[in-house]
């Protein structure tokens, strides 16, 4: 079926950039389907660019883990497989366990207040039809804890990290059942937090994470 996606272009980013943008949101939004190959001349076709910015936009969707460039076939969108969401969640938790633990001893009065209108426009959000909108102000939540530990090699290790994450973030936000318990562990993240409760803080990050992993792992699995 011919993919419903199309450029948006953008005067202040190049080319490259938005047709980047442009495919990996056809990918997390399920247009682009897992196994599905990437052709350079039909991409660049449908968005109306040259084959230039389409092989640059698939080379930097290999290196956040979304396309696999496979010998002798080509690129394509990357399975998602319960070892890779195992990989990068193990990964995650630890690193989210320490910011929270960071954001805990040096959390500023600025700091919560930017924490808590983070998950007041998360709420806003949830119930939309587009998952990436969902998606991208559950990003903006936990950015506020990063930001909170005052510390720039973290900051930019999670930064780093971010997309390989956001695509098993996007499967699990369509379980729309899971919205309510999710929400409410931003709540309780934020409550810890506010009492400088460490202990408490960490134990109910890695429970929202374990609870993604579980929850994509059913679905990865049919359940």
């Amino acid at each position: 079926m011919e993919p419903g996606f199309e450029v948006n272009r953008n005067e202040f980013l190049p080319l490259r950039d938005v047709v980047f943008n442009t495919l990996r949101q056809a990918i997390l939004r399920g247009e682009l389907k897992p196994g599905e190959r990437l052709m350079e001349i039909q991409l660049a076709n449908k968005l109306g660019v040259s084959r230039t910015p389409v092989r640059e936009a698939i080379r930097k969707l290999e290196l956040d883990g979304l396309v696999l460039m496979i010998p002798r076939k080509g690129a394509e969108v990357a399975q998602i497989s319960e070892k890779s969401l195992r990989d990068v969640l193990e990964v995650r938790r630890s690193l989210e366990a320490l910011a929270v633990r960071l954001a805990c001893e040096r959390m500023s009065l600025q700091g919560l207040s930017e924490l808590k209108e983070a998950e007041q426009a998360f709420e806003e959000v949830l119930g939309q039809d587009d998952i990436t909108v969902v998606a991208e102000a559950d990003v903006a939540f936990h950015r506020a804890i990063y930001i909170a530990t005052d510390n720039e090699r973290l900051i930019q290790l999670l930064n780093n990290f971010r997309e390989q994450m956001y695509r098993y973030r996007v499967e699990y936000l369509k379980r729309r059942e899971c919205h309510p318990k999710l929400l409410a562990e931003h709540q309780d993240i934020i409550r810890a937090l506010e009492e400088g409760n460490e202990d408490e803080a960490i134990r109910i990050t890695c429970q929202h994470i374990d609870n993604q992993v579980k929850t994509v792992s059913g679905l990865l699995r049919g359940q």
